[in-house]
């Protein structure tokens, strides 16, 4: 079997009587999503690119490059473990009530971006789910080319899989990301499962992820799309990878074998240049055995799930309940 119970909001995701074409449609764009879509539109129209990378990552940080920083929570904590080339930084948000561990893995390009800029996204992930989070500050591209960062998530989620239980009382454990952050996530799960811990992680949340470092026909075919163009996608692939070809399943998981892998809920707004990477991805991880689920967001753009507006609160919702439904499934 490779299809999953259907979520109890269940209005975004494939299914035998809900095809691609009516979630693509121009007509299921909610008015409240072409209100989000224009805002964001005019606000990138009013900014200037600030030179330099170190000034990029600032400006990101502080949410100044259209996609809004969330607030950072008290509730936060912060510890570091040893990583293959030095400490590694963990931000960690531990609910009420704690029922699995999800390790994310912040987007960016590969190039921009921490794991302090996701708080409000997660502590909903442990409120409505029970999801300890623990995110990672990976080395980041063109100063540490893969498989830099690809081996410091390695080394965090082998730590939870020694750590989890005697840290937060759970060994249940899960892991996703957002666009670049999902691309690491796979990987991730990858290399786990060639060296015999693929069992370990339960449930995968992929949002827009980027798995086809070659790029898909939607990012050849994008105009004007917000935060992402093909001059941006070239720029940021080509800093992750290095000297490694772009087809490399080693860093485009597209093109890897992806047997034995966790049940994965990949999610995707209909305009997003990144469109395709998720369709083909959601195949391929069916073909290959595994268990998941499509969901896509009428008039989403990248980033969606982090704009205000009823589409970021039905993405966000939809990730909670996908963990809260895994982990309810493996108790039963």
């Amino acid at each position: 079997m490779t299809l999953m119970r259907p979520a109890k909001d269940d209005r975004f995701l494939l299914s035998a009587d809900r095809s691609l074409a009516s979630l693509c449609s121009p007509d299921a764009i909610s008015a409240s999503t072409h209100a989000v879509n224009t805002r964001v539109a005019e606000a990138l129209a009013a900014i200037t690119l600030p030179d330099g990378l170190p000034a990029m990552r600032e400006a990101y940080a502080r949410g100044e490059l259209g996609l809004p920083a969330s607030p950072k929570s008290p509730r936060a904590r912060t510890t570091t473990i040893e990583g293959p080339a030095g400490p590694i930084g963990l931000r960690i948000l531990v609910p009420d009530e704690v029922r699995g561990v999800y390790l994310h893995i912040h987007g960016g390009g590969w190039i921009v971006g921490s794991n302090d800029t996701w708080d409000e996204q997660l502590e909903y992930f442990g409120r409505e789910a029970g999801m300890v989070a623990v995110s990672l500050d990976y080395r980041l591209a063109p100063e540490h080319p893969a498989p830099a960062a690809i081996d410091d998530c390695v080394a965090v989620a082998s730590w939870l899989i020694e750590h989890a239980e005697r840290e937060f009382g759970t060994s249940w454990l899960s892991i996703g990301g957002e666009s670049a952050g999902s691309n690491l996530a796979v990987l991730t799960l990858l290399r786990l499962r060639d060296a015999g811990k693929g069992d370990a992680f339960r449930a995968a949340s992929l949002l827009y992820g980027v798995f086809d470092l070659s790029l898909t026909p939607s990012v050849f075919l994008v105009k004007g799309a917000p935060f992402i163009s093909l001059e941006a996608m070239r720029r940021f692939t080509g800093a992750f990878a290095g000297d490694v070809d772009l087809k490399d399943p080693a860093i485009s998981p597209l093109y890897a074998d992806l047997h034995d892998l966790s049940p994965a809920l990949f999610s995707v707004g209909s305009v997003d240049p990144l469109l395709d990477d998720s369709l083909f991805m959601f195949m391929r991880w069916q073909a290959a055995g595994n268990l998941a689920q499509l969901a896509v967001y009428p008039g989403g753009t990248h980033g969606f799930n982090t704009l205000n507006g009823e589409l970021a609160a039905v993405g966000n919702r939809g990730v909670a309940t996908f963990l809260k439904a895994m982990r309810t499934e493996a108790a039963s």
